[in-house]
Formats: structure tokens, sequence, C-alpha cells
């Protein structure tokens, strides 16, 4: 059997070990359309913080790991599959047959169409290359106008602080982190932010970046009529799923890869997983794209072992963010901004920077934002994502949001307790 995996990122990682484990006779072959190691992007951040090197953000440290379990590491960026032949074509002319693919491609930062987007200064921070870019044009005291405060962009924006950068952030939502906070947490952390000595414009885009005048290279235009002089403008406008090479396959793409619990594609063999993937929701069974390590190591494993003819299924993609902002801690879990049939409860501490807020469908927690908590969170995700009955706990959570952690012991007690009574 041979396997082919599309990406060397986490998620291709994860599952070459996996199959290997799975099928220590199996032909494995991982692609990567990077020219460096297998490498982590969220360690990026720390390589322009100084905090590493360029060999402290690969995946695997030990020199030689790949061929010692028997995994062929191929360059190439694949252009096309043809399923009826089972072979991929690479942008070098190269083909690779295979009787198992998994597409582990990952995404790419978007570039808005705005006028001048495409200038020298303008960059991006995905990659190695982008990073070292980056390093090149910013020193303390550089003028930088970052594009997005969303996950991604709040981990470049640590970044860029340490480096002493002078820091302007733009972010279209009304708040920062839109896509994973409440409307009263994403303000917290924009008063944070702003206290920490950064420019935050919410509600406000990029309209153009023209030529500057004087000692600055360019001039950003923003919708409220602002104009910023500056050195640097980094973009952080989200990422979308590398699916272009799977047109006329028959592999159902909507905004990702379709999958089904199994990670398996609308076409039989092919597979996918991580950030290119969209697959069934924990609680909704809709399908989404979940862009975050957690889930694409979980999907990583599972198309692993079905592709060594196993039989592993996703329960449900769950969102999990986890962000630290020059030092406030704030999560993010499941279905944070709740059910329009269920029941909440938000508590705000604005001036020690605590927050808390829980999402109930029934009695079941369904989502949870936090903001300043980091004693036992994670039985937040328990919760959740175990869909725990709560029971008479829910009502006192209702009063008493802090109190997550006693629920959380007393429920999967009682749970372990009639597991072992049946």
């Amino acid at each position: 059997m041979k396997y082919l995996i599309l990406g060397n990122g986490p998620t291709g990682v994860i599952a070459a070990e996996t199959l290997r484990q799975a099928d220590p006779a199996g032909q494995v072959v991982m692609a990567g359309s990077e020219d460096a190691p297998p490498y982590s992007r969220m360690a990026i951040p720390y390589l322009l913080e100084g905090n590493i090197n360029e060999s402290g953000t690969y995946l695997r440290k030990r020199a030689g790991h790949f061929e010692s379990l028997g995994i062929r590491l191929k360059p190439g960026r694949a252009v096309s599959v043809d399923r009826e032949q089972q072979r991929v074509l690479f942008h070098d002319g190269s083909h690779e047959d295979y009787d198992r693919l998994l597409i582990a491609t990952g995404s790419h930062p978007v570039r808005p169409p705005i006028p001048g987007i495409d200038r020298p200064q303008t960059q991006t921070c995905w990659t190695l290359e982008d990073a070292r870019a980056i390093a090149a044009l910013t020193k303390p005291g550089s003028r930088v106008l970052q594009l997005g405060a969303g996950f991604i962009g709040c981990i470049i924006m640590e970044a860029l602080a340490k480096r002493g950068v002078e820091l302007t952030v733009v972010e279209m939502g009304d708040r920062m982190v839109p896509r994973m906070m409440t409307p009263t947490a994403g303000g917290m952390i924009k008063r944070w932010v702003e206290s920490k000595g950064i420019a935050v414009r919410t509600s406000a885009g990029v309209e153009r970046i023209d030529t500057g005048t004087g000692d600055a290279p360019l001039n950003v235009q923003l919708s409220t009529g602002e104009h910023f002089p500056c050195d640097v403008v980094i973009v952080a406008a989200g990422v979308a799923p590398n699916v272009g090479f799977l047109e006329a396959t028959g592999v159902h793409v909507a905004k990702g890869v379709i999958v089904d619990s199994r990670m398996e594609t609308s076409v039989p063999g092919i597979y996918a997983a991580g950030d290119v993937a969209e697959a069934p929701d924990l609680f909704t069974g809709a399908h989404l794209v979940s862009a975050i390590q957690p889930n694409a190591a979980d999907q990583a494993r599972i198309a692993a072992i079905n592709m060594a003819g196993g039989q592993a299924q996703l329960p449900g993609v769950l969102a999990i963010n986890v962000l630290d902002t020059l030092g406030l801690i704030s999560t993010s879990f499941g279905q944070w901004w709740g059910d329009k049939d269920g029941q909440s409860v938000e508590q705000c501490d604005e001036a020690g920077y605590r927050y808390i807020s829980l999402q109930f469908k029934d009695d079941v927690l369904i989502g949870a934002t936090a903001i300043g908590l980091t004693d036992h969170v994670g039985a937040l995700r328990g919760l959740i994502q175990g869909q725990l009955r709560l029971g008479p706990w829910k009502d006192r959570l209702l009063h008493n949001p802090h109190a997550f952690f006693e629920a959380y012991v007393a429920v999967t007690q009682s749970t372990a307790l009639n597991r072992a009574v049946a």
C-alpha cells in the first residue's frame, strides 16, 4: 500500500507518523511545497521575537527523523490530481502515484483587493520566507500598520510589539478577534492592547496604500479618512484553504474540502485533514473549517487510521481558541456565540480584565468565553466537548459562572459512577 500525503505541516507530519505505526510495511510519501524542513507556522512569531532561530520552528528536531521511520520527503507543490490513474502532478513536472491520498495542504493568507497592496513593503506573515522579509524590513521604531486583528493577527501583533516597532492595528470588525470573542470580550482586549501603547482602529478598513512622502515609503488611507505614514504594512486579513489543484477531480469543495466523520472526501480513497478540511461540527453537524492545531492533529490521526484500513471517527469539530495577547490570556470554546433558543450568563470585571460568558442549550454547556482566567479553564472545554448534562448545576452556573470547575468535577464523577453501576 502506498500512501501519499500532500502537505508537510503539523497535519501531514502527524498523519505520516500515524500511518507508519498503523502499517509498518506501507510506503509513506510526504510532499511539501516550501524549501524548508517540516515546520510550525505557529512558531514564526517566536522567531520574529528572537526567542528561537529557524531550526526552532522545525516540527521534528532530530536529524534523520523521517528517514528513520521510512517516510520519504518529497519537495513539490501539487498542481492536479488524476483520480482515475491515482496520480498527482507536481509543479516541477514530476508525478507520484498513490493507493490512498491525504490532502493536508493547509491554507494561504488572503490579500484583499486593495490598491497598492502588492508593494514590496507590504508583507504577509505566514511562511519562513515572510518572516525573513519582515525581520529585514522592521527594526525598533519602524512605523508598522497591521491589517487584521483576528486570532493570527493578534499573535503577529505581539511579535511585532516585541520587536519595538511603532504599531497601528486596523480591524474591519467592531472589536478585536471578532470570530472568537463576544463584543464585550473583544472590546476588553482592545482596551488592554491600547494600554500597552498600540493604536487600534476597529470598524475600519484600508482603502489604499500609496507611495509616501518624506522619510515614509508608504502612506496608508483608511476608510475613516485617516492617513498613516508608515514603513511597513503587515497583512493579516485571514486565510483560505489551498484547494485550487482539486478542480475537475470530483472531490467536493465548498470553502474547504468536504469530509465525513472518517475524514474521507466524496472520492473513495482520498482523505483530507487540517486547515484544508471542512468537517462536521460537534453540535450542529454542519460542515466548517476549523483552522486550529488541536483539530488538525485529531483529524490527521483519524484520517491516517482509516487510510490504513482501521476504523476511527471524528466526534465532531470543536472550536478551541487560546490566545495570549501581550500577557492577557483569552479563551473561547464551542458555540461561544450561543444558541437562539438557549440561555446564557455573562460577568465582567472591567478594571481587573476578567470576564466569563457561558452559553447553554437545555442543560448542556455548548460555548464559553473567558478572559484573565487560567486556573482549570480546561474544564470548560471538557464540559463542552463531552456534551455533559449539567442537571441542577446549570442553574448554579447561571447564578455563578465561575463555579465551572466545581460543576465539571461533580458532573464527571456522577457520569463515571453511573457507568460503573451500569
